[in-house]
């Protein structure tokens, strides 16, 4: 069978109802007041003479792809997104948990967040579930030990805490 002919496997983006909210916020933003200033900015630029040397015009442009490529990305994200509840401190590893860990040989505690780049916070680094550490981690509980495979060797990890 053709490789045309299969349908190609969607895979969902689990987000947080917060998270979702503000990419369908910053999506509306982007397709109203967005595309209505970047369309003024083409046509100031416009005015200013000659396109091929215009120096406003083609950063203008840039500008307007760039949006247009972070608009399509959104549509994507939301379109396929997996709405996931937040997870109650002390539960198993799920998308959405803050989880604090210490590497073997290590006395400091750093603390993750499990989930899209889409879920960052400021203070946090994020995980993604479907990375060598996220799967390892999804499912297990507070006080648990786990290895991975990381591009420099295994990694032991102990979880020190899950929340939210």
């Amino acid at each position: 069978m053709s490789e045309i002919g299969q349908a190609q496997e969607i895979s969902q983006t689990q987000l947080s109802q917060e998270a979702y909210d503000r990419l369908a916020a910053e999506r509306e933003d982007l397709v109203t007041r967005g595309r209505v200033d970047i369309a003024r900015a083409i046509e100031a630029a416009r005015m200013l003479g000659d396109l091929k040397e215009n120096g406003d015009y083609h950063a203008a442009k840039d500008s307007q792809g760039k949006m247009e490529a972070r608009i399509r990305q959104i549509d994507n994200l939301l379109a396929h997104a997996d709405i996931v509840e937040p997870v109650a401190a002390g539960d198993a590893v799920a998308a959405g948990s803050v989880v604090s860990l210490r590497y073997e040989g290590d006395d400091d505690v750093e603390r993750f967040l499990i989930g899209s780049i889409e879920e960052r916070r400021h203070d946090l680094s994020v995980i993604s579930p479907g990375s060598p550490l996220g799967q390892v981690l999804l499912g297990r509980q507070p006080g648990d030990t786990v290895e991975y495979q990381a591009p420099g060797g295994m990694l032991k990890v102990e979880i020190v805490e899950v929340g939210s």
